[in-house]
């Protein structure tokens, strides 16, 4: 038997690799089918069985284009109902794999078709669980994210407070959890930087294992969720109802782009997305472009950012144009109308004009603040309540569009967030909107905090709150 855990860090997901006597099983793959393809070929094996634990909202599967490459068997568990074939497992059913098998455990609670897969080793023994979204490392799915459900949020955590205790807890404490998300992910609120535990880890560390009445658990999985990122529930359809092929996406948004046809397609409304690093992008870019850089939590802050039905052209650095189409893709982006070749350099070249943003030290901060400057931290809320900077606003990055009129174009501002990446994304997006007084932080709040005679403020952390929260429920 072998498992292998196939983490992708820019969307914080695990996908499964299971293999037994040269058959294998892959669990919630990404969209690109070729890395489990060459694994299993690498292991002389093939792949039999494609398993989704449910329609996910935060990534394009790749199960579809899988199932179909390998002639495995695409497998869903009970309350499926997706628009093309597969074979939808009844509870408790049992698939055979080498000398290992695998069980169906329908968990409902996160979304209604969820399910955690069971695996079963060669001596019969529970030996581990492949929970997708019900159980995370230090916390469980939330339960508002159902596709077209006339369930609400409480009734979806009722069903999942049944499946975690009817199903999940009654297992050993040494069976293995691998879920299908970790820290960073936007599907858990309280998720541990950890992939890997146990039954009896969870048991004992995780808030929402605790003994608690159905009640007391609702309130507290439904207790400060923030809104999901825009794009999740298109996710959520286009996993459901199906999608073209990875490879046709890819031949037609993966076009390179002379000045001309670049400027023709800004000029017909598509999006300037810049794709490089930001230390990298302030030194010169295309008026209006918009900065998320490929070396952090790209395909996310894209589908948070913009619309999915958004034209967009990219800026990318040389030989990282197919990854940019690729992580756009994973997350459904497919209306790329192609990158502009050979990179900003050709636009300089070409004598375009080109933008700058102002960056200054983290020293530079209170003596600029004296100079009437104003503190603008973009981070999330839940960021800003732990510790901020005494006389900083907070504008979480994921408003500042719909917050953009609380801008003085006549004013002074400096950007920050935790450590530039965000800082520089909404930096670019004031720009777009005409707010050109502004100097980005180097470093953001991790930087600020250092420097001394700088007032901070303190809150209270996640942590707090949640424990806060246990207090009031009485656990």
């Amino acid at each position: 038997m072998h498992i292998e855990q196939l983490y992708t860090g820019c969307l914080a997901e695990a996908a499964y690799y299971i293999e037994s006597k040269g058959e294998a099983i892959i669990i919630d793959p990404l969209r690109e089918t070729a890395p489990y393809i060459e694994l299993a070929n690498k292991r002389n094996a093939q792949i039999k069985y494609v398993l989704e634990t449910h329609f996910h909202a935060d990534f394009v599967s790749g199960h579809i284009d899988l199932a179909r490459q390998t002639g495995a068997t695409l497998v869903f568990g009970p309350n499926a109902s997706p628009g093309y074939a597969a074979y939808v497992a009844e509870d408790n059913e049992v698939f055979k794999l080498g000398d290992i098998e695998i069980k169906v455990l329908h968990t409902p609670g996160h979304t209604m078709e969820s399910t955690t897969y069971l695996l079963i080793d060669e001596q019969g023994r529970n030996h581990a669980i492949f929970t997708g979204d019900t159980l995370f490392i230090g916390d469980v799915g939330r339960p508002d994210l159902a596709v077209k459900s006339d369930l609400t949020k409480e009734d979806l955590a009722g069903h999942l407070y049944d499946s975690l205790r009817g199903r999940i807890l009654t297992l050993d404490d040494e069976v293995i959890v691998y879920p299908g998300h970790g820290a960073g992910s936007a599907c858990g609120k309280n998720m541990s930087k950890e992939t890997v535990s146990t039954i009896g880890e969870q048991r004992q560390f995780n808030y929402a294992l605790q003994e608690m009445t159905k009640a007391q658990f609702v309130e507290l999985v439904t207790d400060g969720l923030e809104a999901p990122p825009a794009y999740f529930p298109e996710n959520a359809r286009i996993n459901r109802q199906g999608y073209e092929s990875i490879d046709n996406v890819m031949a037609k948004n993966l076009r390179p782009l002379n000045i001309h046809e670049f400027e023709n397609a800004i000029e017909k409304g598509a999006l300037v997305l810049d794709t490089r690093n930001q230390n990298t992008f302030e030194k010169g870019f295309v008026k209006g472009a918009l900065n998320i850089a490929l070396d952090g939590q790209y395909a996310p802050w894209v589908g948070a950012l913009i619309p999915i039905d958004q034209k967009i052209v990219l800026v990318a650095d040389y030989d990282k144009e197919e990854e940019a189409v690729l992580r756009l893709a994973r997350v459904g982006f497919e209306n790329v109308a192609g990158y502009l070749e050979g990179g900003i350099d050709t636009w300089i070249k070409a004598g375009k004009e080109i933008d700058k943003v102002q960056s200054v030290e983290a020293t530079e901060v209170p003596r600029l603040m004296n100079e009437d400057w104003e503190v603008v931290d973009v981070r999330r809320s839940s960021e800003a309540n732990t510790e901020h900077l005494a006389g900083a606003s907070n504008i979480s990055l994921v408003d500042l569009e719909t917050e953009i009129g609380q801008f003085d174009p006549n004013k002074k501002y400096l950007i920050h967030c935790a450590g530039g990446y965000r800082s520089m994304i909404a930096s670019s997006i004031l720009k777009q909107h005409g707010i050109h007084n502004i100097q980005n932080v180097y470093g953001g709040y991790s930087a600020i905090s250092k420097v001394e005679g700088v007032e901070l403020v303190g809150g209270k952390c996640p942590t707090t709150l949640l424990n806060e929260k246990l207090a009031s429920l009485n656990l």
